[in-house]
């Protein structure tokens, strides 16, 4: 499903802040239609492009300046942006996100996307008493309930605290439940999860450098019914890679005008990525990444020119 930038701005509490962005950037998105995708086993859809915070929001404590990344957000719900995703491990990302959607009167407008992981890598076993107080800091500093996703971060200790979330959203207090992991030796642990987990989401890497996902997670996603945010979506070093090196003309095709839409389209376009969440601390990066929810996604033909085009690339 797709909506047109008008038809969305209708219903959208930042309506009058988007009609203040520059006439050039304003045009530019008005001639395309947002790009949706339906989250498996409901109605609602949700735009193929969010936010992540791992990376940048992180580095920001509520005490500081955080101007920059109110911008970051006021641009990206301007142009249709909603999902969200943070994380209590983020540092303060999650309360500082909480902070700038409550100054901006968005909290009940995004789809906010965060975890919970009493049991970090090296920490084998979670303790009940400690997930519930983490889910309650995250319930409070979100503002919103019910909190529209929590996976279990990483695999973490998932027979004590998936049941935990299950019961929550039982209750009401969550609408989506899944877990994450980005790193390729847990795909089997995943691929287990997902077998054994009554999962709305996962979350996982993957980019046109790094399919790994698209071997066995994404098709049983697919097959599955579960969602996929996708993480890490600008890889290992693609940046480096592509820097000096003009888009290719099939780029045109599907409307990417950067090096980042073409990445990002490209994670977008698999079947079942629900939705990608680049990270960055840059408004300008923030317009350019949600440009790629707009125009085309290319189809599995174009994709393989993408990847081919990619590989004859030296390394970074």
């Amino acid at each position: 499903m797709t909506l047109t930038r008008r038809q969305w701005l209708k219903g959208s509490a930042l309506a009058g802040a988007a009609l203040m962005l520059p006439g050039g950037l304003a045009f530019a998105f008005e001639r395309h239609r947002l790009i949706t995708r339906r989250i498996p086993g409901a109605r609602e859809q949700v735009p193929i492009i969010g936010l992540g915070t791992a990376a940048t929001f992180r580095s920001m404590s509520r005490a500081d300046d955080t101007s920059a990344l109110r911008e970051v957000i006021r641009t990206f719900f301007a142009h249709g942006g909603t999902v969200l995703d943070t994380a209590p491990s983020y540092a303060e990302s999650e309360a500082v996100c909480g902070d700038i959607a409550r100054d901006l009167a968005i909290t009940e407008n995004l789809f906010w996307a965060t975890k919970v992981n009493d049991a970090p890598r090296g920490r084998p076993k979670a303790d009940p008493v400690r997930v519930r107080e983490q889910l309650a800091t995250s319930f409070e500093r979100i503002g919103k309930v019910p909190v529209d996703l929590i996976q279990v971060h990483n695999l973490g200790d998932l027979p004590t605290q998936m049941p935990i979330i299950e019961e929550l959203k039982q209750d009401g207090r969550i609408r989506y439940i899944g877990t994450t992991t980005t790193r390729t030796a847990e795909y089997p642990a995943l691929e287990a999860a997902m077998k054994r987990y009554p999962l709305d989401f996962i979350g996982i890497d993957y980019s046109i450098d790094h399919r790994v996902a698209a071997e066995r997670i994404l098709p049983l996603a697919l097959d599955s019914g579960i969602g996929v945010l996708c993480y890490e979506p600008f890889g290992d070093g693609l940046f480096a890679r592509t820097r000096g090196v003009e888009l290719p003309a099939f780029a045109a095709e599907i409307g990417a005008d950067s090096w980042a839409q073409f990445f990002l389209k490209f994670a977008a376009a698999h079947p079942a990525v629900t939705c990608v969440t680049p990270a960055t601390s840059k408004p300008k990066h923030m317009l350019d990444n949600i440009g790629a929810a707009y125009g085309e996604l290319p189809d599995a033909a174009l994709r393989q020119r993408m990847i081919e085009f990619i590989e004859a690339l030296p390394a970074a």
